[in-house]
């Protein structure tokens, strides 16, 4: 079983098409509001990422199927006066949980943010995810 984590190109049919199911994966669980992804998103999101100059995503693969997403912005912390990069979204199909897939995802994007000079990751957790928060809470860079 062969696991990639990929930079995604939002403008990539495939990477843009994954990007959307993981998304979906994640608003259909209780954690993303139990409800499946709006029209609009489905139909938009890849596009408006690609538009942000300061997004990036990184997917996860295994084998061919699409395992893993984390969303990033990059931003500035005012108390370093340097870039920052916030992960926005961490999600992990279910029937891929367990093999570490966040870890790895997360190692990568460690990487793109010592790689564009930044000083931290930081993260937006939702009430109720305290567990998983406790996980990454010392991925900062």
């Amino acid at each position: 079983m062969e696991i990639k984590v990929v930079v995604a190109d939002f403008r990539d049919p495939k990477h843009a098409r994954d990007l959307v199911v993981l998304m979906d994966c994640y608003a259909r669980d209780p954690m993303g509001g139990a409800s499946p992804l709006s029209e609009e998103a489905r139909n938009s999101l890849a596009h408006q990422l690609s538009e942000l100059p300061h997004a990036f995503s990184v997917l996860c693969y295994v084998g061919s199927q699409p395992a893993g997403l984390i969303n990033c912005f990059e931003a500035f912390s005012t108390f370093k006066c340097e870039p920052l990069v916030n992960i926005h979204d961490v999600i992990v199909a279910r029937e891929f949980r367990g093999l570490g897939i966040s870890q790895l995802m997360l190692t990568r994007i460690e990487d793109i943010a010592r790689d564009k000079g930044c000083c931290r990751l930081t993260m937006e957790v939702l009430a109720g995810n305290e567990g998983r928060a406790e996980r990454v809470r010392d991925a900062g860079v």
